[in-house]
């Protein structure tokens, strides 16, 4: 699977992020709201979103979201975790979203883009949410995700978080709202 491919939706185009794009990426991550109610309540911060931004160019999954309209840089996403076993998954995560672009169809067009494209390499998409996330979880349920019964902690903001697993199969992805 080609993890930073180009693609294009009606609103978006979604291309491989690069070091050149930390300014306005920054622009974007700085506005602290962005971060409120996220476990990494402190990614609004250089030297936490400098960190965040490195992790994502070295893993070599992450990809600029692009407004088709403007031109403008508004956020990014990432592949990663790739696990061949048992017809193979993927996570998508990582993603913010400029709050000019929250509600409508942005992140579900972004979704949409990223979803199809991994689901013709494997057979589920993972999603990794904040449980306190209140916002992302119900993004989730938007989009198709269906909750498991896995969970995961990690280190965020100095503390730990507790994270409930999404995750979005072929078959669910076909038969639910992201379905064209």
């Amino acid at each position: 699977m080609v993890w930073q491919p180009v693609l294009q939706g009606e609103r978006l185009l979604l291309r491989p992020l690069e070091s050149e794009d930390w300014d306005a990426l920054f622009a974007v991550a700085g506005d602290k709201e962005i971060w409120a109610i996220h476990p990494a309540h402190d990614r609004w911060q250089e030297p936490v979103f400098r960190a965040f931004f490195n992790d994502a160019l070295a893993n070599r999954g992450a990809m600029a979201v692009i407004d088709k309209a403007s031109g403008t840089l508004i956020g990014s996403s990432r592949w990663q975790g790739h696990d061949p076993a048992d017809g193979g998954s993927v996570e998508i995560g990582w993603t913010f979203l400029t709050r000019s672009h929250w509600g409508g169809q942005f992140n579900p067009e972004l979704k949409r883009l990223m979803l199809a494209h991994a689901l013709q390499h494997v057979e589920r998409v993972l999603f990794r949410v904040g449980e306190t996330n209140l916002r992302s979880r119900r993004a989730m349920e938007k989009i198709g995700g269906r909750r498991t019964d896995a969970v995961e902690y990690a280190q965020m903001a100095g503390r730990e978080v507790r994270h409930v697993i999404y995750e979005i199969t072929r078959e669910s992805f076909a038969k639910g709202p992201l379905a064209q």
